[in-house]
């Protein structure tokens, strides 16, 4: 039997980071995906095709994805043949988020609209047309999936996690204290735990 992890990493991150996940698994071959996308629609283009080469053959596929590349994994691998997920800090509520960058710069609906894209005081970017996607394309999921969450995460709100989970029927796990990036050695010590207990 073919095991495989995938690793499909968040924002600012890359592939390397898949090779934290190498000494959990020993009997799996752990791939990061190298992708280039930066919107949904760009995912699932992009994705399927990626996954295809990688474990197209695998009889057994466990996805372990960070951040808004749960979220892209969510839009565009959703059919493909993966017996568990392992989300870290995912993305579940989009247009939440995006409603809140919206809110926090004082830019009303019809402003992005009017305007198409908008660069936030903070630096953050708007688009009316990845809005619209958010909008059109619900999360579909019916993986068998962990969720690790962290306490003071400030993209994503504790209630829209636990609705996705409930939704999704996953099994949500949340850090104390844990932040949006696991990345202290003692948030990094928690996820290895919280990966170890669920195998």
């Amino acid at each position: 039997m073919k095991k495989k992890i995938i690793y499909i990493h968040g924002m600012g991150g890359n592939a390397a980071e898949c090779e934290h996940y190498r000494p959990l698994f020993k009997e799996y071959e752990v791939v990061g995906l190298d992708y280039k996308s930066a919107t949904p629609w760009e995912a699932a283009d992009e994705f399927p095709a990626l996954f295809d080469e990688h474990c197209g053959g695998d009889d057994d596929v466990i996805l372990i994805a960070n951040s808004i590349g749960a979220y892209f994994s969510m839009n565009s691998i959703n059919n493909k043949n993966i017996r568990k997920a392992y989300f870290i800090s995912p993305i579940v509520d989009m247009e939440a988020l995006i409603a809140g960058m919206m809110e926090r710069s004082g830019i009303p609906e019809e402003e992005l609209r009017s305007r198409g894209e908008i660069v936030t005081p903070a630096g953050e970017q708007l688009s009316w047309e990845y809005l619209c996607y958010v909008r059109e394309h619900p999360l579909k999921w019916d993986i068998p999936t962990e969720v690790l969450y962290g306490s003071e995460d400030m993209l994503t709100s504790l209630k829209s996690m636990q609705a996705f989970a409930e939704k999704f029927n996953a099994v949500l796990t949340v850090m104390d204290g844990g932040e949006h990036w696991f990345h202290t050695p003692e948030q990094m010590a928690f996820l290895d735990r919280w990966i170890e207990n669920s195998l």
